[in-house]
């Protein structure tokens, strides 16, 4: 065969890349990739957004190397199924992501849990709160994390009611978790005996002014005023109804610190809310937080911030376990080894059921009035605990499809 220079130089240049290319595919075999979704422009970037981004790589940075590299990247999916679920593909398929994680906005998580299950990867859910994650949307690669609608209804609301809160109106998020939340604390308060007068839905996202949803609900002559929303949807509905007057008890159905540090302590305080987490617990709580502050100075953590930082943890110590060979291959095996774990870190301690259902108590706080609290982000009083096993859906009322074959 005659080599013109031509081909030599081509050669050459091929001769000189194949080890790059080599070394390239070795270290992406030994790389896990983690993709946090989330709000990071719109009413959640608080409760999540950048502050969740930061509690992950917290998570990879204090893990340390335990023979493989852990990448982590983010991305915004504004509020929108299409592009959650776009980017969650364009993960999986081409960039080489191995979970992706957070979530929040149940309509999002449902795209994102149904394209994962799809392609057998791993999707661990805490930001989003409907409780179709480990029922009829269900798939043994999910893992639905910190809470759900099921658990805030039992919790926040089991408690108003038991207080004599027995008539209710809603006003809700018009979407998949709005929906789910009010349905959740309709079946409580009437299996308590309880009423709902009646309910608004309003468009999610880009509602700002609830003045007349307010007044519907003054008017239907409910002792309770059920938010069935959250993030800044939350904030403003409260700080509207405290600038209309009205005189109904607020149930804030899913609110975080963060919220509460929005509205202040005049405006919030005496609400009752519930978390899974709290950053002056206990001494690992706070020993976690004061970490945390550096990557995240605007935010204390809430229960999201926290959920991220410990489903993260546990994702590597479940890698490092069985190897990131097979870690890779199936989301299904690497779900499956999360849920054969113990959950133990300074956040969270409990375990994950084979639903995908994390099993953590469930902690209802009241927010302090402005005398009580002693200090910055000093907001909540624990009033009751509802242990892991009690609040969530029992598996003997599931839908899941896998659990029963």
């Amino acid at each position: 065969m005659t080599l013109s220079r031509r081909t030599l130089l081509g050669t050459a240049a091929a001769g000189a890349t194949l080890p790059l290319v080599r070394s390239a595919r070795a270290q992406a075999a030994n790389t896990i990739k983690i993709g946090v979704l989330n709000d990071q422009s719109g009413p959640y970037r608080d409760t999540g957004g950048t502050s969740s981004v930061a509690a992950v790589q917290m998570a990879v940075d204090e893990f340390a190397s335990k023979g493989f590299k852990v990448e982590v990247i983010s991305a915004d999916h504004q509020n929108k199924p299409d592009l959650g679920a776009q980017i969650a593909r364009q993960w999986y398929d081409r960039d080489g992501v191995d979970v992706v994680m957070d979530v929040p906005t149940s309509s999002v998580g449902l795209a994102v849990a149904g394209v994962a299950k799809e392609k057998n990867k791993l999707h661990i859910n805490i930001g989003a709160a409907t409780v179709e994650l480990t029922n009829k949307a269900c798939a043994p690669s999910l893992i639905h994390y910190t809470y759900d609608t099921y658990m805030l209804a039992k919790s926040t609301g089991g408690a108003t009611v038991k207080a004599g809160g027995d008539t209710w109106f809603f006003i809700t998020a018009d979407y998949a978790f709005g929906k789910q939340l009010q349905a959740d604390t309709t079946t409580m308060v009437l299996a308590s005996g309880g009423k709902v007068n009646g309910s608004v839905a309003y468009p999610f996202p880009g509602t700002t002014d609830y003045s007349s949803f307010l007044l519907q609900a003054q008017a239907s002559g409910a002792k309770i005023l059920g938010l069935a929303n959250a993030g800044g949807d939350t904030v403003n509905s409260v700080k509207q109804a405290k600038e209309f007057g009205i005189t109904m008890k607020i149930a804030t159905m899913l609110m975080f610190i963060t919220d509460v540090h929005a509205l202040g302590l005049d405006v919030a305080g005496g609400l009752s809310l519930t978390e899974s987490f709290y950053w002056d617990m206990n001494d690992k709580t706070r020993a976690f937080t004061k970490r945390f502050l550096p990557r995240s100075p605007t935010n204390y953590p809430n229960m999201i911030h926290a959920g991220n930082y410990s489903s993260a943890l546990h994702f590597l110590k479940a890698v490092t376990d069985m190897g990131v060979p097979a870690a890779k291959a199936s989301g299904t095996a690497i779900a499956d080894r999360m849920k054969a774990m113990p959950v133990s870190d300074e956040c969270y301690q409990g375990s994950i059921r084979k639903d995908g259902r994390g099993m953590f108590p469930a902690y209802l706080f009241e927010v302090k009035k402005p005398a009580e609290s002693k200090g910055k982000w000093d907001y909540y009083k624990l009033v009751q605990t509802t242990p892991a096993e009690e609040a969530y859906k029992p598996l003997s009322a599931s839908e899941c499809y896998f659990i029963k074959s």
